[in-house]
């Protein structure tokens, strides 16, 4: 089989899926066993990819397969116009085309039943579907999603944002601790012990302690859920925004107003590219609900 890509069309879906199979799995075996290719043919495709292009996308310098800083960059690339094609291939949504909305913790907080109730009533024919994607920008750059809601500064090319509001951040302590029987808390009551932070999807890092009073120690986690057990666990405390406090309760953890740190500006995000034809609805309707904040 010859795994070239042809000169009428360079590169063919499969040399994307073979890569994204290999940026997934991290090994050859596997990539192939998901395609249900052989080993040396997935291995032909992916070289044949990184001539095309010109660069190299996976290290195999070690006896562990990793994607090197190009092929970081070309996964999201390429994750997306695979997801394009095969929605547009999709039939059974044809008639119904979802508009697919991710986040990554939190949603649009409060105000998050307010925008799908309203949406259902205005726009029947449209399903939009919330979705969790543990993902600084919730899927959005992969082409999982069609927008997104999404929470402090993103840095990813191709993005169009849109500042809705601001959030107030709080801290989050272990419930029966000593932290939280305090009315409020300052940043400097946090560095003395570990902090707890989601390195995947928060927007907290060590920066936002000044360079002479950061925290201890830190500790990192991928997701909310990690984060909040961690946090009743008494591992250590952390950061976060109101919507968390709403939306997130949790037996073992305490939220108690954070008096010295910046807000969160909660974004709307898309692809600066043609898309989902209902998106300026979307956009219309959560400034709108944003609007009848106090």
């Amino acid at each position: 089989m010859n795994e070239e890509p042809s000169p009428g069309r360079p590169v063919e879906l499969r040399h994307l899926r073979a890569f994204l199979a290999v940026a997934d799995e991290l090994n050859i075996t596997r990539a192939a066993a998901r395609l249900r290719l052989t080993q040396p043919a997935v291995s032909r495709t992916l070289a044949a990819l990184e001539r095309h292009l010109g660069v190299r996308l996976v290290d195999r310098s070690t006896h562990h397969l990793a994607l090197t800083p190009d092929g970081l960059a070309f996964r999201d690339k390429a994750a997306a116009a695979v997801a394009a094609f095969d929605e547009a291939l999709d039939s059974g949504r044809l008639r119904t085309w979802p508009l697919r909305l991710g986040h990554a913790w939190s949603a649009f907080g409060p105000h998050t039943t307010p925008l799908l109730r309203t949406w259902q009533e205005r726009f029947p024919g449209t399903p939009l579907e919330l979705l969790r994607i543990d993902d600084r920008t919730a899927g959005l750059a992969r082409g999982e999603v069609d927008a997104a809601l999404l929470r402090g500064p993103v840095d990813a090319p191709g993005l169009v944002t849109e500042v809705l509001f601001t959030e107030v951040r709080v801290a989050a302590v272990t419930a029966d601790g000593p932290l939280a029987a305090r009315p409020s808390l300052v940043l400097a009551d946090l560095a003395d012990g570990p902090v707890v932070l989601n390195t995947v999807s928060g927007t907290t890092t060590v920066d936002l302690w000044p360079p002479h009073a950061r925290p201890a120690a830190t500790l990192t986690v991928g997701n909310t859920d990690d984060w909040l057990t961690a946090i009743a666990a008494g591992r250590g405390s952390g950061v976060s925004t109101t919507s968390t406090a709403e939306l997130h309760p949790h037996a073992g953890v305490a939220y108690v107003p954070l008096d010295d740190a910046p807000g969160v500006p909660v974004l709307l995000a898309r692809r600066d590219a043609p898309g989902h034809p209902a998106l300026p609805q979307l956009a219309a309707l959560a400034r709108e609900i944003a609007a009848r904040r106090p």
